[in-house]
């Protein structure tokens, strides 16, 4: 008998990756499909389309689906035993939605496992190309939101955040106060997780807590969506979002069409996938006390907090670990391409020497300090360069190593100040 295996999916914004692992937790398999290289009929750019506005920003629905199919027929052609694996699951690119026209659970349902699963759905979505995290063009259902809901802070106070234009509340506004017709014939909408985990279950998948929180719509004390923000989105909103279930639930058998067609056993389990920040948080394996950041274009930080305090910056979400407990979500705009600009002009441009520049100094900077934000920061919301010496008196410049020195110890004091705002407390 093959051993036992587990797969884990990943439907991010460019591309959609498969890995398996065994009960010791090794690589046994790992692929990707990239979607502008592998799929360039969709004609995408990074996994997208942004429209003329520059503020619209979506995926084509039937690319996703036809990856899967791509990457499952690969697995097939190198061999590999489907019938071993016991549970699967995965994550997808928050804050994405996707359309079921009406009837399409019946097609879901009864896909015929002769045919990839792309040409049996691609009747099956009311809005052909989704919105996803990208997309800024809701601003003004975020202000009626927020003004529905007696403010910025109560909002954040109910749903963890206060109103985003990439959240989904606020992008299905924007889609019925367009089209009302297509948000009429729309049966189901799931986050870009939820439809995955649809995929493999054969039957609409329910969100889940930890991404259903970053939707603007689920009151996440109460792990149930808010009348009031549904009310204040488009009517019948929470029929079509079906109850939301703990973020680790078992959803059900796979879809017989998965064993006609690959050999899956007909007992593998599908467990509810999440958004990718939550997952990260589960896969880190984080606990109470324990930050997580990770350096990138933006700066990201995320922790595990027992008892969170929303703000108007930052985000709270459900756990995906503990249903009782929360994570907090902090993004910083200026991460990696400040730091690149303070090395071009401090170091010469290298890296070895802004490090030694780095430990040329004593911590704390001797009290100088600085705030750099190339662009529009989003926490706080600040832009600018602002540096203060031991006097807290603003000064136009700092020797290059001190420049430096105040450039990254800014960053992270930043970043416990504001997780600190969110509830974080130093385990002692």
């Amino acid at each position: 008998m093959a051993a036992p295996c587990y797969l884990g999916w990943d439907f991010s914004t460019q591309q959609l990756k498969v890995i398996a692992i065994d009960e010791q937790l090794r690589v046994i398999y790992e692929d990707n499909v990239h979607f502008d290289k592998d799929l360039p009929e969709f004609k995408t750019q990074g996994g997208v389309y942004i429209h003329s506005d520059r503020l619209t920003v979506t995926s084509p629905v039937l690319m996703w689906v036809k990856a899967l199919d791509m990457i499952l027929e690969k697995m097939k052609s190198s061999g590999f035993n489907f019938s071993q694996i016991r549970a699967l699951s995965g994550a997808g690119q928050q804050h994405g939605s996707v359309y079921w026209k009406k009837g399409s659970i019946q097609i879901l349902k009864n896909a015929s496992p002769e045919l990839p699963l792309h040409q049996s759905l691609k009747g099956c979505f009311s809005v052909s190309s989704s919105p996803i995290w990208m997309d800024s063009s809701t601003a003004s259902q975020c202000r009626a939101l927020e003004k529905a809901v007696g403010g910025a802070q109560h909002l954040a106070r109910v749903t963890g955040s206060r109103a985003y234009e990439r959240f989904t509340g606020n992008q299905i506004a924007k889609i019925y106060s367009q089209d009302p017709e297509v948000y009429k014939q729309t049966e189901r909408i799931s986050l870009v997780s939820s439809f995955a985990a649809s995929l493999f279950l054969g039957t609409y998948a329910p969100i889940d807590y930890s991404d259903g929180s970053g939707m603007n719509l689920l009151h996440i004390w109460e792990k149930a969506w808010s009348k009031s923000c549904l009310d204040a989105c488009a009517p019948g909103l929470e029929e079509k979002l079906g109850c939301p279930v703990p973020s680790h639930s078992v959803l059900g058998p796979i879809s017989s069409y998965y064993s006609q067609r690959y050999g899956f056993s007909p007992d593998c389990k599908i467990v509810a996938f999440t958004g990718d920040n939550p997952a990260s948080l589960a896969g880190m394996r984080l606990q109470e006390g324990d930050i997580a950041i990770s350096l990138g274009t933006s700066d990201t930080l995320f922790l595990w907090i027992q008892e969170p305090t929303p703000a108007l910056e930052g985000h709270i979400l459900c756990n995906p670990v503990d249903s009782q407990t929360y994570m907090a979500l902090l993004c910083f705009k200026n991460g990696s391409l400040m730091r690149e600009r303070i090395r071009d002009d401090c170091a010469s441009g290298s890296w070895d020497n802004f490090s030694k520049a780095l430990s040329s100094t004593v911590a704390g900077n001797n009290g100088n300090l600085g705030f750099y934000f190339d662009v529009m920061e989003i926490t706080p919301e600040a832009v600018g360069i602002h540096r203060f010496n031991r006097d807290n008196q603003k000064v136009p410049s700092f020797p290059k190593e001190v420049e430096i020195r105040a450039l990254i110890e800014g960053q992270f004091m930043a970043k416990r100040i504001h997780a600190e705002k969110l509830g974080y407390k130093i385990c002692k």
